[in-house]
C-alpha cells in the first residue's frame, strides 16, 4: 500500500536537506498519514481509513459523506 491519504490526496514530496556547509542531498517529506476508523452514519458502520492529520481535521467539520463524495470514493469498499 502507498503512502498516500485516501480523502485528500496528500503525498510524500521531494525536497533537499541542507547541511551546515550547505550541501544539499535529496529527501523526502513524508505526509502526516494515520490509519483511523471513522463511523459512517449513512452505511452504519465503522470505515477504516488511511487519512492525513489534516484530513482528520477536516472531517470532523465536514463530515465524512461529503469528503468522500469530493473526493469520488465509493466508501462500500472500505
Amino acid at each position: 500500500m502507498s503512502r498516500v491519504c485516501d480523502l485528500t490526496g496528500k503525498k510524500a514530496n521531494n525536497a533537499f536537506a541542507i547541511s551546515h556547509s550547505h550541501r544539499r542531498t535529496k529527501k523526502l517529506q513524508q505526509a502526516n498519514l494515520q490509519d483511523k476508523r471513522v463511523w459512517w452514519p449513512e452505511g452504519k458502520r465503522w470505515v477504516t481509513l488511511k487519512l492525513s492529520a489534516k484530513a482528520i481535521k477536516t472531517l470532523q467539520k465536514r463530515g465524512l459523506s461529503a469528503m468522500a463524495k469530493e473526493a469520488g470514493i465509493n466508501l462500500n469498499k472500505y
